[in-house]
């Protein structure tokens, strides 16, 4: 199964930590028959360590120009196939990273929920996350990066909804059509 693709190069979903990236870009990626990374996934194998180790033993400023580096490599690599990719929550809210998406000409797609249901959905994963701390910081780094969010071409309410609708949700916005 493929998706018919009507000038849509990449999509690229963005957003806060626990807003269902990696789980919505694996279902694009199999209904759409296109292939996905991860960037998160793609600096911990470049780096051999996790984003966590990276944020401990380098620390944030580090791990971002990393993050960029690993964007960046992954865009030049990008050839006449489209693709999938979820960003970490802060990528979208560096410039570079939105200008190079841009210029790449890549569709974003802001995956929101609640806060409260962001925190829960964190707290429920077993992942580490090095800038999940408690309530009230997670609140204010949220309302930080929204703005930022909210420059993707297309948002997407994830909040109450399964994975499988937040694909068939996504698919539907970029006008793709599956077959």
């Amino acid at each position: 199964m493929s998706a018919f693709v009507s000038g849509v190069r990449a999509v690229v979903l963005v957003g806060f930590m626990g807003a269902g990236k990696s789980s919505v870009g694996a279902a694009l990626s199999r209904k759409l028959g296109w292939p996905f990374e991860d960037l998160d996934e793609r600096i911990e194998a470049r780096e051999q360590r996790t984003i966590e180790q990276i944020f401990r033993q380098s620390g944030e400023a580090v791990f971002r120009q990393l993050e960029h580096a690993a964007l960046r490599s992954l865009v030049d690599e990008a050839g006449p196939s489209p693709k999938v990719v979820a960003l970490g929550g802060g990528a979208f809210a560096q410039a570079n990273n939105a200008a190079l998406l841009a210029d790449a000409g890549w569709s974003t797609i802001f995956l929101d929920a609640p806060v409260d249901e962001l925190f829960r959905r964190c707290q429920e994963q077993e992942l580490k996350r090095p800038l999940r701390r408690e309530r009230a910081e997670f609140q204010r780094l949220y309302d930080a990066r929204r703005p930022c969010y909210l420059k993707a071409a297309v948002r997407i309410e994830t909040g109450g909804k399964d994975v499988e609708e937040v694909a068939d949700e996504t698919i539907k916005s970029l006008g793709l059509t599956i077959g």
